[in-house]
């Protein structure tokens, strides 16, 4: 009872003061610019014949080892 009390008189307290409290907002002012954006692509033309070997699956014998599925696994209706 005593701790409910008290948490009451902290909330209390704590509410009127930040209510007396002034804030003073100040005006803002605001300014207009024009934006322009100039974009130049260059074209990198690069004729050379290099063999990369790029392998999407790093794993995919051993993902597919792992993500075996029985007949077991197969809902049935009861």
């Amino acid at each position: 009872m005593k701790a409910i009390l008290t948490l009451i008189f902290i909330l209390f307290i704590s509410i009127s003061t930040h209510a007396q409290s002034e804030i003073e907002e100040g005006e803002i002012n605001t300014l207009l610019m024009k934006v322009e954006i100039n974009y130049n692509a260059e074209v990198i033309e690069d004729n050379s014949n290099e063999v990369v070997r790029v392998y999407k699956f790093k794993n995919s014998r051993i993902k597919k080892a792992l993500a075996f599925a029985t007949k077991m696994n197969n809902p049935k209706l009861a």
